[in-house]
């Protein structure tokens, strides 16, 4: 059944905050589509619905119910939104891979890299810039400070919590390597913030220590790629990156050669 809405958002600020307020009680397909209106928003404004619709991996009635459910009469509607307020998206960490390995020009991923990190600062700016003080603020005045990233968040974890607690010396990082991760978790308490950092496919660890967090009554800052992320969905503060960075790969692959070398 269609869920009618008399006001639907007219904005992609509006429509994202529809999309993560709703996220958790929609159906599987609807997930499916919402989080591909977040995520490629570039495609919602250039690419027809059919072809949305199989790169989403669903039907195209289920994008039609989706922008009905949201209040609007059709995808056309829908879809001028995006149109107004084109915004860029991040690629599949997936895809960008490939393009790594089917490379054979240093120099165009040099430029590539330079000009994705250059893209990635001003979306930061785009993404968080009424999002950083609030974000902020609720650090600064938390009890004590939780740091959790696990995999290949951990050094993005690691940084924030080694330049932390240069500041500030109520900074815990959470760990999973000695096998203590659940010990660490009973020890949370209201009035504790949590900063998550993560992206899709969420490691397991992450999301466990966001389900302690809002076990705890702790506050939630989580830093990730999208807003409808498992880590963000009820998180108190949010601040998004993209993973459009190719450097990410070639800084692979060159570690991958260099320990083959040795």
């Amino acid at each position: 059944m269609i869920k009618e809405t008399s006001s639907p958002p007219a904005t992609i600020e509006a429509l994202t905050q529809r999309l993560q307020g709703e996220f958790a009680g929609m159906s599987p397909q609807f997930q499916v589509g919402a989080r591909y209106l977040l995520e490629h928003p570039e495609d919602i404004a250039t690419v027809s619905m059919r072809a949305i619709a199989v790169r989403a991996e669903v039907q195209p009635a289920t994008l039609v119910r989706l922008a009905q459910s949201l209040g609007y009469a059709g995808w056309s509607e829908i879809k001028d939104i995006f149109v107004r307020s084109l915004r860029r998206g991040p690629k599949r960490y997936a895809e960008q891979a490939k393009a790594v390995v089917k490379s054979r020009n240093p120099r165009g991923m040099a430029e590539k890299m330079v000009a994705a990190q250059s893209l990635n600062v001003q979306l930061l700016i785009d993404l968080n810039a009424d999002r950083l003080p609030l974000a902020v603020e609720l650090v600064v005045k938390a009890k004590r400070v939780f740091v959790a990233g696990f995999r290949a968040s951990y050094a993005a974890a690691f940084s924030f919590h080694y330049l932390y607690r240069l500041f500030r010396p109520s900074v815990t990082m959470l760990r999973s390597d000695a096998g203590t991760l659940e010990v660490e978790l009973r020890t949370l308490e209201p009035g504790d913030v949590v900063v998550l950092i993560g992206f899709a496919p969420y490691s397991h660890e992450v999301v466990r220590v966001y389900e302690a967090a809002r076990a705890a009554n702790s506050k939630v800052l989580a830093i990730c790629d999208s807003l409808v992320a498992p880590i963000a969905l009820e998180a108190d503060q949010s601040l998004l990156f993209s993973t459009d960075v190719p450097s990410f790969f070639l800084h692979q692959v060159r570690r991958l050669l260099w320990s083959r070398c040795w």
